[in-house]
């Protein structure tokens, strides 16, 4: 099996602000960690604030969760009861939820998430429903949803820091990352479906390099906002600027900023090789190693690791089999499981063992464990 890796992001107290980072003229902004929530850089990072079409952040990630994407729907005039960017739907067209998804984070289309959001909940007002409940499960204690596309709104607000984590947590899906990363996309829609071709508004992923997205938006009451995530040396940094009238520029100073300052450290358990006895083979042992595992932090005094390993294994056991796990801790936050598995095959017995001599080997592996 593949090596798995489930990090849990919660974002720090805005006290670790570090303010000789690069400066912002934004209202409110925030530069984060993007595998471990760890603030680098805050500036009224708790102001609640609009948020515009990076809105659609949250409601991209639901469709990437909830929604088969080769499923195609056909739009009704409902669904486009709505004003502003479009990715060009009409009532009758067909439309796959991928090119939804592609509607929403290139060409910020509100169409795309209006027909996402009554899709997938029924109405506007239980898909708002779903993205408050996904907000309060990633602890984004400062954000209200009412739109799914980001259209102005009494109650519709987040944070810098809220939007941060939730742009970092969105990462972690495959497809999101994947259309929040694409600079243009070939898609297929209409009555009948035909080809359109879609250009990224984040201009980041042509400008800095190493840039993974995320999603632009403006609104006349927001102003200039924007998300922007970059990946370097196996490092993720994420920014966010709400109202900043000079978001590119900004961001690309941020990301800099947020990636020097995370440091890449080999962080090794204090022991890193167990022999689990194995019962039911001539080898009474199969030896179990933990390789280094790489931790992009800001520091590391505060890792801990707890491995979990049975007290004995039965055979046979084959090559790439999970024996246990190992679990990397951040003071009480888990940033990172690892699966360990077996590196040979272990035979059971090929032919019938002595009884007593078998016996008495799983009466001692057996008492071991108690």
């Amino acid at each position: 099996m593949k090596r798995v890796l489930c990090f849990c992001l919660v974002f720090a107290a805005l006290s670790f602000f570090r303010a000789d980072a690069a400066g912002t003229s934004a209202k409110a902004a925030a530069v984060i960690n993007g595998d471990t929530g760890e603030v680098i850089y805050a500036h009224n990072a708790d102001e609640l604030l609009p948020m515009a079409s990076t809105t659609k952040i949250m409601t991209a990630l639901l469709l990437c969760e909830h929604g088969d994407l080769s499923k195609e729907i056909t739009v009704t005039a409902d669904m486009l009861k709505v004003e502003g960017s479009s990715m060009g739907l009409l009532a009758g067209d067909r439309v796959t939820y991928h090119d939804l998804l592609y509607g929403m984070m290139l060409a910020s289309g509100n169409d795309a998430a209006n027909v996402t959001a009554i899709s997938l909940a029924g109405s506007v007002e239980k898909f708002a429903e779903m993205m408050n409940a996904k907000a309060a499960e990633l602890g984004l204690e400062n954000t209200h949803f009412v739109t799914p596309s980001g259209l102005d709104a009494d109650g519709h607000y987040t944070t810098a820091g809220d939007l941060a984590l939730l742009a970092a947590y969105a990462l972690k899906n495959e497809d999101f990352a994947a259309a929040a990363a694409s600079e243009s996309a070939v898609l297929n829609y209409g009555n009948p479906p035909y080809r359109r071709s879609l250009k990224n508004h984040n201009k980041m992923l042509k400008l800095f390099d190493g840039a993974v997205g995320v999603k632009t938006g403006f609104t006349k009451k927001s102003g200039r906002c924007l998300v922007s995530a970059a990946r370097r040396g196996g490092k993720l940094a994420v920014a966010v600027t709400l109202n900043d009238p000079d978001d590119w520029n900004d961001h690309a100073a941020l990301l800099e900023y947020g990636l020097d300052s995370i440091k890449q450290t080999d962080y090794s358990p204090p022991v890193s090789s167990y022999n689990i006895p194995v019962i039911g083979s001539a080898d009474e042992y199969i030896e179990i190693f933990i390789e280094p595992y790489t931790v992009n932090t800001l520091e590391t005094e505060s890792i801990t690791c707890t491995v979990m390993l049975p007290k004995f294994v039965y055979a046979p056991v084959s090559e790439g089999d999970v024996i246990g796990s190992v679990e990397y801790k951040m003071g009480e936050e888990t940033i990172g499981t690892v699966e360990l598995t077996a590196l040979r095959n272990i035979s059971a017995y090929s032919e019938k063992p002595d009884f007593l001599t078998e016996i008495l080997k799983n009466i001692k592996y057996i008492l071991k464990s108690i």
